[in-house]
């Protein structure tokens, strides 16, 4: 139970084991478990007040508005009604009580949707809906095709009547357990560990029958995966609700502030400290004045009989209420309200609309929208976020022949270009059509049944882990791939003749130029980031054991026999090629087993593959093992082609100095030559440092090296200490001085380099350069560098180098990627940006802002980014300035009224000031302002520089501003008090009262801060000129309202100023003294701005008279440069960091369905009728023109041969996708 959200009871004991009985409610209810109902909301209809007003009055400007109430009732005190305080703290309070309820409610709505999800559970032997909230620990649940997982469950039995499961969608499943054919009794019972929040394992016994069977994290489904390509299965519920590792894992995340609340944090507090000095001047003048001059007017102010002291005590008090206004209540409310505003104009910017994937750009989070105009590092992930993550065969090598590049009759290549002819290939129904591949020569060696070409697409069709699914009755093929790379070699193998059809737990049905073949599967290597090669274990219907591997080159070279030596050597002049064009390489090489070897391998591998210790050890030694004198087949070539704008975009962002480092997972050879084609790396530049050092003593040298390259100011110091040094002295070569690194600096400045230069650096050297002690100088020398990519890095490595940055670097940090292992450093950065993309949405449920291509990051940042602080900025400074006006003019008066706490103006115009008259223009500004349109911010993105410098408010610019209040407050108030000293109306009355004063100053204060805002604001809108205006109007309505003789007879004490506005309003003395005003106030303003202007304009100012002199015309076209590059740089496959799903191959965790038939040691004859094949003399040739196309041509004996066994063979075939 708990009461205002806190816990009333004794907690909970912790859970160390957990024992589950299954389909027995009674027993398992004991334990007290969870239920499975959850919980996000914060409040409900009791709670809502009490807690919402708690959190509230945390907030310090809050609690010292409260503490002001409280003083504002002690009638010794103060000076003012309580409304003047109560009036806006309750407007305050009530516009975030409505933002915080209607987030609230979307919790709860967020709640009963899944919460009232329905289930079919296992109750007293029938299957009954209920709803997700009353599904309890250790009921037996069934799901169905494309359902939703309830609670975090052991799957029990699974059938599937067209296809199997597919391990493609992230469940992992347990035995088919037949302990599930007898539902309606208690299976067992099941000892697993208790709740908690790491998504990688599992451990749990399974007893049944008097056996025990080991669980892990592949037994299990977890709470909000959907269940897919399978009919039904039934599952044991292990934890429910707030225990499941989903909700586990919700916790929240760290809280992002941006630079400008931090900085106001520090402004705040200081303010606070302003004003007390302030009041003690005030109370000290007020002993002062109550010393010398106090018994003078006790005749016509009666006094109690009080020391001095005393009464400077109260004085002290009473200008702290006065004065209250120099804290801004309504800022931090004024803030939210334009960052929600700025955060639509990201979701509604049509710009960043992706129309292919119906993805629109949005800000996940509407605190951080001024933060984007301050970003000075971009941290990227490759794969998916500068590419598209969209693989396409596109050449290969196969013993020792290069495929994929097409050439002329004089042997001149060809670029791949619309006009060129693709392969045809109609040939094959089962063909998918958006396979595109140009050069003949590799379909020809196919026809013609070339061993090693066969053998190298045999390879691909069997060896990966990809599930086939037919639809539409048979004629329609798709695959469901783990990742983009093994589904675009295993359709290239489909489109060549070799059709992978079917996977069960035991074979793999191969379509092999028409031919059904049933390889069975004894056995899958599978992948890990350690291993960095996958292997599968075939029978083939001849009976010949064979073992297939593809990997990285560096990784499967090692493990090559020694006859494959020239041809390792051809294959690797081939890789440098497609290296150099910035392709994924991948090496294929094959084994043929003995039988009794390999029966007494598969018995060592069961017993490893069982064991409860170890067993990722073991079975690691037994792949090395069997994983050695491999022969060669050959290589290939994926091509992951950049995302559409990546090049410009890049360029874009290096105008406007922002250094964009790549962190990836990808081999450093594929992430340089990514560098290359979206030109972060250059041939230009002066040097490009590889740090791939295997020892902490040579990483510190490399990086080193390059700190003296990048700055001779090093090598300088450094030539300077040497000279001190004895010769004699044995020092290392790179030995820096610690007098010269410095000793751990808080901040590492930005340092001159000589030249452009960029860093790669490796996942093991930046373990080592990591480290506390090499951390410093691996940030000194990539700060130096132009670009830096590191690559094979972990997750939590890319997380270390953002916060590495974040430590020693004064400067704002955004981290974009697309994938689960980008999550981590999308978190770490102080901007994290989200692209829904191949894999998944994990980045994006991450991150605070999202959208579909990387070319978007130019418009959030220099468009959206920039106007976004530039109007925060604009707003904060026009926010003090007023407020600091408004509250100096009561400090000048405190001195002409003896220090009695008396207000200059009229107590509504205290309360309305910043709640009407100047909250609507200042609004104006922070939603609508920009100094140039988007189309010129692109164009110069030189524009985006002073945000990173914060030159648009920082604590220098809040003293200018303070300085600038103080000025217009001195002429706020001794230029209208001139002009009604001693002075009379056209009638002869006086009007050198305190209300005719206070009207004429608050009329010259309203109207010189609107005049103001319009010289602050550079673009004018219908809504600008509404709210300007209509506040003016506004200001003078409720003037002559509330001084009007009606009111005053209705509330004469509230409302003592009665006719002021009638009778001062009608001078010309008056407005002439407003004009006066306004202009004194301005005036050191234009000045000041045209100055500057003509004698050091900043880029801003430039711009604008550009734009000016265009007469506002949109600026042209930027040029998009194709950029190309040739390189000898080597390039590898890269892997995920996931475990692949080899062990749910074969682990029999899907159920069965009957394959075609073998007979042992024999091939089924014919060929399938869509099978039609094309060789020479049908029109091709080697050298990949056609020959006579128009003209009959006599069939050759092998066409004459399959046409036999064609008209024996029939089966139904399947139409291609």
């Amino acid at each position: 139970m708990s009461f205002f959200g806190l816990d009333c009871v004794k907690k909970k004991e912790k859970e160390t084991e957990r024992k589950i009985r299954a389909n027995d409610r009674e027993h398992n209810l004991s334990f007290k478990y969870a239920t499975n109902a959850i919980k996000t909301s914060k409040y409900n209809v009791l709670t809502f007040l009490p807690l919402n007003l708690f959190e509230q009055f945390q907030r310090i400007a809050n609690a010292y508005f409260l503490c002001l109430l409280v003083l504002q009732v002690i009638p010794a005190i103060s000076s003012l009604s309580w409304f003047t305080t109560v009036v806006p703290l309750a407007l305050v309070l009530s516009i975030t009580a409505v933002k915080d309820a209607i987030d609230d409610l979307n919790r709860h709505k967020s709640d009963r949707q899944v919460n009232n999800r329905r289930a079919q559970v296992l109750i007293d032997g029938e299957l009954r809906n209920e709803k997700w909230m009353n599904v309890q620990v250790g009921d037996i649940i069934k799901l169905e095709n494309n359902q939703f997982v309830a609670v975090r469950a052991l799957l029990s039995l699974c059938l599937s009547s067209s296809h199997p499961l597919s391990p493609s969608l992230a469940v992992s499943f347990t035995l088919a357990l037949c302990f599930c054919l007898s539902l309606c009794c208690p299976l067992g019972e099941v000892c697993c560990e208790p709740p908690n929040n790491r998504l990688d394992r599992f451990v749990g016994t399974l007893v049944w029958r008097g056996q025990k069977h080991p669980l892990d994290n592949h037994c299990v489904l977890l709470r909000g995966c959907t269940l897919r390509n399978t009919d039904w299965c039934f599952g044991l519920v292990l934890f429910a609700g707030p225990e499941t590792k989903l909700m586990q894992n919700c916790g929240k995340s760290s809280f992002k502030r941006t630079s400008i609340d931090r900085l106001m944090n520090v402004l705040v507090l200081f303010i606070f400290g302003f004003l007390v000095f302030m009041c003690i001047i005030l109370a000290v003048g007020h002993g002062i004045w109550e010393h010398y001059e106090g018994t003078k007017v006790m005749a016509f102010v009666p006094q109690q009989n009080e020391d001095t002291a005393f009464s400077s005590f109260l004085t002290f008090w009473s200008y702290i209420i006065i004065l209250n206004t120099v804290v801004p209540i309504s800022l931090y409310v004024s803030m939210e309200v334009i960052r929600l505003g700025n955060s639509y104009y990201i979701n509604w910017d049509r710009l960043m609309f992706h129309t292919g994937s119906g993805t629109a750009a949005e800000a996940r989070t509407t605190t951080l929208n001024e933060e984007l105009g301050q970003i000075r590092y971009v941290f990227s992930d490759k794969t998916g976020t500068l590419t598209q993550n969209i693989m396409c065969f596109h050449k290969c090598s196969i013993n020792g022949k290069a495929y994929g590049d097409v050439f002329d009759c004089s042997g001149q290549g060809y670029g791949l270009s619309g006009d060129m002819m693709m392969v045809d290939f109609s040939f094959n129904s089962l063909a998918d059509p958006r396979f595109q591949f140009y050069d003949n020569n590799l379909l020809e060696a196919v026809k013609l049944e070339t061993l090693e070409v066969h053998s190298f697409f045999r390879l691909l069709a069997i060896c990966h882990t990809v599930m086939a699914e037919e639809k539409n009755n048979g004629l329609y093929l798709v695959y469901q791939a783990q990742s983009p790379d093994e589904g675009a070699l295993v359709t290239a193998a489909r489109n060549f003749g070799f059709v992978f059809r079917l996977r069960t737990p035991e074979s793999v049905c191969v379509v092999e130029m028409g031919v059904p073949r049933t390889y069975e599967l004894l056995a899958i290597l599978d992948f890990n980031n350690v291993r960095k090669r996958m292997s599968v274990i075939v029978r083939s219907p001849e009976g010949k054991l064979a073992l297939y591997c593809k990997g990285a080159d560096t990784i499967i070279y090692k493990r090559l026999h020694e006859s494959c030596s020239k041809l390792m050597e051809v294959t690797t002049e081939h890789l440098n090629e497609f290296a150099g064009e910035g392709l994924r390489t991948l090496v294929l090489a094959y084994k043929d087993l003995d039988e009794e070897y390999f029966s007494e391998w598969k018995q060592r591998h069961h017993q490893a593959s069982t064991a409860l210790e170890g067993r990722e050890d073991k079975l690691n030694q037994l792949y090395e093992e069997i994983e050695k004198d491999l022969l060669l087949i050959g290589a290939t070539a994926i091509e992951d082609k950049l995302q559409d704008g990546v090049s410009q975009t890049i360029e874009q962002l290096a105008k406007a100095d922002i250094k964009i480092w790549v962190l990836t997972g990808d081999k450093q050879e594929t992430a340089e030559n990514i560098g290359y084609s979206c030109n972060l790396l250059r041939e230009e530049m002066d040097d490009i440092f590889i740090v791939a050092a295997d020892s902490p003593e040579e990483v510190r040298q490399e990086l080193r090296c390059g700190l003296f390259l990048c700055s001779p100011v090093y090598l300088c110091l450094i030539r300077d200490a040497r000279m001190k040094m004895r010769l004699d002295s044995g020092e290392d070569a790179f030995f820096i001085p610690e007098s010269i690194l410095g000793n751990n600096p808080k901040v590492v400045q930005d340092e001159n380099v000589n030249g452009e230069y960029g860093l790669v650096i490796n996942g093991h050297s930046l373990a080592y350069a990591l480290e506390g002690s090499m951390e410093l100088e691996f940030l000194r020398t990539a700060c130096m560098c132009k670009t830096v990519i590191c690559c094979r890095v972990t997750p939590m490595q890319k997380a270390q180098v953002v916060e590495l940055v974040k430590k020693y670097k004064q400067a704002v940090t955004l981290a974009i990627g697309d994938g689960a292992n980008d999550v981590s450093m999308i978190k770490a950065a102080h901007i994290g940006v989200g692209i829904s993309g191949q894999e998944g949405m994990q980045a994006v449920l991450s991150s605070d802002f999202s959208f579909a291509q990387f070319r978007y990051l130019q418009r959030l940042l220099l468009v959206h980014g920039r106007w976004s602080y530039l109007r925060m900025c604009k707003f904060l400074r026009y926010f003090f300035y007023k407020n600091f006006t408004f509250t100096f003019v009561h400090f000048w008066f405190a001195f002409f009224c003896g220090f009695s706490a008396q207000t200059v103006y009229d107590e509504t115009f205290i309360a309305l000031y910043n709640l009407m008259y100047t909250a609507l223009p200042v609004l104006g500004m922070g939603l609508f302002d920009q100094d140039v349109s988007d189309g010129w911010s692109l164009e110069y993105p030189q524009l985006y520089e002073p945000g990173q410098r914060s030159l648009y408010f920082s604590k220098g610019a809040f003293i200018k501003c303070a300085l600038h209040s103080c000025y217009s407050s001195l002429v706020l108030f001794f230029v209208p008090y001139a002009a009604v000293r001693d002075s009379v109306s056209t009638d002869g009355h006086d009007i050198a009262d305190h209300q005719s004063f206070a009207l004429l100053t608050q009329t010259c204060l309203t109207v010189t801060v609107c005049v103001q805002l319009g010289l602050d604001l550079s673009y004018w809108t219908a809504v600008n000129h509404l709210f300007v205006w209509g506040s003016l109007g506004m200001y003078f309505l409720v003037t002559f309202t509330m001084q009007s003789d009606g009111l005053h007879r209705l509330y004469a004490s509230s409302f003592p100023f009665v006719g002021t506005a009638r009778n001062s309003l009608d001078q010309v003395t008056v407005w002439l003294t407003v004009l006066l005003t306004a202009v004194l106030c301005v005036l050191p303003v234009v000045v000041h701005r045209f100055l500057f202007m003509q004698l050091n304009p900043t880029i801003n100012d430039k711009v604008r008279l550009k734009v000016h002199q265009m007469k506002a015309q949109p600026p042209p076209p930027r040029r998009r440069a194709r950029i190309r590059r040739s390189s000898t740089r080597r390039s590898g496959y890269a892997f995920s960091h996931a475990y692949g799903y080899g062990d749910l191959v074969t682990s029999k965790r899907f159920l069965r369905r009957p394959v075609p038939s073998r007979s042992a040691g024999s091939t089924p004859a014919g060929r399938s009728a869509a099978f039609r094949p094309a060789g020479r003399s049908a029109g091709y040739s080697p050298s990949g023109q056609e020959q006579n196309p128009k003209q009959a041509t006599e069939p050759t004996e092998l066409q004459r041969y399959r046409a036999v066994h064609d008209a024996t063979f029939c089966r139904q075939g399947v139409a291609p996708e």
